[in-house]
């Protein structure tokens, strides 16, 4: 292996090359290893190129006497009657070492320990924080699976269950330090885009009957019959999270922005944005407060509630554009079965006056729109049509629920109460749904083009998205903790383990699906062949596994890993490139 220099005359870096021949009998050489900014290197070294050189020239022979070394075979002997070590585990989790390297990134242990200096504990509450975030992502649970979960881990805990609870109230109290800190230190890792901020709610649900502390029954998006609280979450222009808060269940969801926003503002520094949420929370109040400070907003607008006369303007066919374009477009004469019209958006622009503010209503018309919808109601009216046949009677307990398009009859021909009930489907409704299929509208107080604002609202599923990975993929819900102290503290790690695994989908990319990465990192299994030997990998090596390896600089997928090497792994995992520290 060797030194080289490489770089524009300002930017350059060291790197460690090793040479090998190709499949053509050809000599190349790859990147090995990196070494650093050329500048730093120079700094530590007084500015003398030669001791730089000459370190690196020392490290590049380091590098190349342990790759001889794994180079070397390996033999293992065991015996067909010695029986295991009784209670001893043998399988262990490597997935969360790109885990743990995004936290050492994060700078994780920095944060936790400024906190310990503040409480005086004595327990690792950075091993505690870390691993319930590795166990959030890659084996979902209670607290106390959890911590058998981390016991399977290449390091497993030197605390105790009892630490874990102790650790959760300082972490709550902590929350909107840990929070403010994470997005600094995320701009090493990715220059945080806080152009646009989206804002959403939802709400997650308890294992109990009981009100108490923020736990309280409110309108459950789920439709459950439980106490819940409400999540209020701030996601940047990239989709990586900003900052949450925890609400009581039964507190209104436009009351959530003020405060939340008011901590962003004030603790990121970010004050200058557009605001963008949906038709629930952008009220003329919320709307209001995002027309001061070079803010602005686009919030979703709902047609069905407008009144009749503004409504039927919006949806009137003509007086549409198409993006780029200043010719008047009158709907009724697209020809929707051409390609280039079916994938079109259409858009007209209606100035409105609310209060005090002038505003913009964008209404847009999609015929790919449209065709979604109508596949998604004929669906719908099918299983309602089944509903009826089968006898099963209910009514539709929301927007999407099949069950609103059947139509009870109870009287006879002659209008009388009649004891025969009849169950059909609602023509009149269908029709009614059907007026709005395609169109889609948003409100602002943006003078720029319609065609930015509506793509603006577009990534408006990216937050929805994120709802939906702590939902389902981390299992968010039901919360099992009791306190609210500990509720915080249990969401608070739910929205780390969604800004590590967010950013470590940047690192790949975006290349890979969400289910393909937790499956692949869930499955990066090690079997240990005795103490005294090493590790061999027992999982598929894939592309994906590949550039996991590539993008974090180790490997663990050799044919055998002897300890000293994986202690020598999971030592890189905790340190942090260069080029990555604090000024």
């Amino acid at each position: 292996m060797y030194v080289n220099i490489t770089g524009s005359a300002n930017n350059k870096d060291v790197y460690i090359y090793q040479s090998y021949r190709k499949e053509n009998g050809k000599t190349s050489s790859r990147i090995y290893r990196k070494l650093g900014k050329l500048n730093d290197l120079l700094a530590r070294f007084d500015g003398d190129k030669g001791k730089m050189m000459a370190w690196a020239k020392e490290e590049a022979a380091k590098d190349t006497a342990a790759y001889n070394r794994q180079k070397e075979k390996v033999a293992v002997e065991f015996s067909p009657i010695a029986r295991i070590p009784l209670d001893e585990e043998r399988s262990f989790n490597a997935g969360y070492l790109f885990l743990q390297k995004v936290c050492g990134e994060l700078r994780i242990d920095n944060i936790c320990r400024n906190i310990r200096n503040r409480h005086k504990f004595t327990y690792d509450l950075h091993a505690i924080l870390t691993d319930l975030i590795y166990a959030r992502i890659l084996s979902p649970s209670s607290k106390m699976s959890s911590y058998s979960f981390c016991g399977t881990l290449l390091e497993p805990p030197k605390y105790s269950l009892q630490n874990i609870y102790r650790a959760l109230s300082v972490m709550a109290e902590e929350a909107d330090y840990i929070q403010e800190e994470l997005y600094r230190d995320s701009n090493f890792i990715h220059d945080r885009n806080t152009k646009i901020l989206y804002y959403d709610c939802t709400n997650y649900y308890f294992e109990t009957e009981e009100e108490s502390g923020d736990r309280r029954y409110g309108k459950s998006k789920e439709h459950r019959p439980n106490p819940i609280v409400t999540m209020g979450l701030f996601m940047d222009a990239d989709g990586l999270p900003l900052a949450f808060d925890i609400y009581p269940g039964n507190q209104n969801e436009q009351l959530t922005l003020k405060p939340l926003e008011n901590k962003v503002i004030r603790d990121f520094d970010c004050s200058e944005f557009i605001f963008c949420s949906d038709a629930g929370l952008g009220s003329v109040r919320n709307r209001f407060l995002n027309s001061f400070g070079n803010r602005s907003y686009v919030i979703t607008h709902s047609l069905k509630k407008m009144k009749k006369e503004d409504r039927e303007i919006a949806l009137k066919p003509t007086q549409f554009r198409m993006p780029g374009s200043n010719k008047m477009i009158d709907l009724r004469t697209l020809d929707e079965s051409d390609e280039n019209v079916f994938d079109s958006v259409y858009y007209k622009e209606i100035p409105i006056v609310t209060g005090d503010m002038n505003e913009t209503l964008i209404v847009t018309y999609s015929p790919k729109y449209k065709n979604y919808q109508r596949k998604i109601r004929a669906r719908q009216i099918e299983r309602a049509e089944k509903m009826i046949e089968s006898g099963k009677k209910r009514r539709g307990k929301n927007p999407n629920d099949p069950a609103r398009f059947i139509r009870k009859t109870s009287v006879t021909g002659d209008g009388e109460i009649a004891e025969k009930t009849i169950y059909e489907l609602n023509p009149e409704r269908i029709r009614e749904e059907e007026m709005y299929d395609g169109f889609y509208a948003v409100v602002t107080n943006l003078e720029d083009d319609p065609a930015e604002v509506i793509k603006i609202n577009h990534r408006r599923w990216e937050i929805e998205e994120n709802f939906r990975i702590m939902k389902s993929e981390f299992e968010a819900r039901p919360v099992y903790v009791q306190r609210d102290d500990r509720i915080k503290a249990h969401f608070l790690t739910c929205y780390i383990s969604l800004l590590v695994y967010r950013l470590l989908e940047k690192k790949l990319d975006e290349e890979y699906t969400c289910s393909q990465i937790l499956e692949t990192l869930r499955s990066m299994q090690m079997t240990l062949l005795s103490k005294e030997s090493g590790y061999i990998p027992s999982y598929k090596r894939t592309k994906l596994t590949d550039k996991l390896h590539s993008v974090f600089g180790f490997r663990t997928d050799f044919e055998f890993i002897s300890k000293s090497m994986m202690r020598s792994i999971i030592r890189s995992t905790k340190q942090i490139d260069s080029t990555n520290k604090k000024k």
